[in-house]
């Protein structure tokens, strides 16, 4: 098995005066080499944002692990993403709500 290449990025919101803390979605990705890694943006400002583009190869598999982790497995890599399944289905139910109601108001 070859050198793995792991990325780990966790969002953390500080709490602000006027608003509560709201959980943020970690997420990981770990690679089999680096030749799938094909680019990493990382400003100095704090505030700019980031891009991490690779490859995790072809699709193996993908599902929850332990219910609260999303996991999509390639050949060359995994994607991990700490979210359950219901928070998914929640949030396209009201993407779904969403795009009907511009639907209906377009016709």
């Amino acid at each position: 098995m070859g050198i793995a290449t792991y990325l780990h990025f966790e969002g953390i919101k500080m709490a602000n005066e006027n608003k509560p803390m709201e959980k943020e979605r970690s997420f990981s990705v770990e690679l089999k080499s680096k030749v799938d890694l094909k680019n990493v943006t990382l400003n100095n400002d704090s505030r700019e944002n980031a891009v991490i583009e690779g490859t995790i190869g072809k699709l193996e598999h993908a599902g929850f692990v332990e219910d609260t982790v999303l996991e999509v497995q390639g050949r060359k890599g995994v994607l991990r993403i700490d979210i359950n399944e219901n928070e998914i289905k929640r949030k396209a139910k009201g993407a779904n709500a969403q795009d009907n109601s511009t639907q209906m108001e377009v016709n």
